[in-house]
């Protein structure tokens, strides 16, 4: 009985199919390698402040610098605070202006993003900044997370069922939740779904080279 080896050497080592084979097994990483450059992008931090437009119910006439002026405190470098605001009153804005506000808080209404070079990103879609800033490197680390747990989980599972079916599942699992990364109303939901990318990024890398060898002389 002729063994693997015998019949690719008379049928062709590296002939079309293997072609054909091998770019369609290198076609998702060129697609992966994108996904994994993102998140550069989709974490771009971006210039912010408080948003005081509670100011402008007092003072509906104020320019931009009179109101960041009255409502942010300043840090040591001149610049206004990106993390805090003065606590708001119920004064008229000569009041306001004379008393001076001293009391600073958290930013309570959101934050006012600017010098966006993208439309958005996840950082100004889930405010993950000042206090919740951490996230971004969390949301790093569960996706390498997932890659691993990709290679551990795959590379064993394809020998119970196949390299071909263990390269197929997280190539599914990769397609699906890229979409759903994509539509996540919650940084929860994102993060639960980066990490299943990664599930699906590391299980298909870990088994469409070996498979790729295999068809090949």
């Amino acid at each position: 009985m002729a063994d693997f080896g015998e019949v690719l050497r008379n049928i062709g080592e590296f002939g079309l199919f293997q072609q054909i084979n091998l770019f369609a097994l290198c076609f998702p990483n060129i697609i992966q390698s994108f996904a994994v450059a993102s998140l550069l992008f989709v974490e771009f931090d971006p210039e912010r402040r408080c948003n005081t437009d509670w100011i402008l119910s007092a003072g509906p006439n104020l320019t931009t610098e009179e109101q960041l002026n009255l409502t942010l405190p300043r840090e040591e470098d001149g610049s206004f605070s990106r993390c805090q605001m003065f606590v708001p009153v119920d004064w008229d804005i000569d009041a306001i202006r004379e008393n001076g506000l001293n009391e600073t808080t958290r930013c309570l209404n959101g934050w006012v993003y600017g010098n966006m070079l993208y439309e958005a990103t996840i950082v100004t879609d889930f405010d993950l900044v000042c206090g919740r800033g951490n996230m971004v490197q969390v949301l790093q680390t569960v996706f390498m997370a997932g890659m691993v747990l990709g290679f551990l989980i795959f590379g064993p599972a394809a020998e119970s069922f196949g390299r071909k079916r263990a390269t197929q599942i997280p190539t599914v699992m990769k397609l699906v939740f890229t979409v759903t990364t994509a539509l996540c109303p919650n940084v929860y939901l994102y993060l639960v779904s980066q990490f299943l990318v990664g599930v699906g990024a590391g299980g298909y890398r870990v088994n469409c080279i070996v498979l790729s060898l295999k068809m090949s002389g």
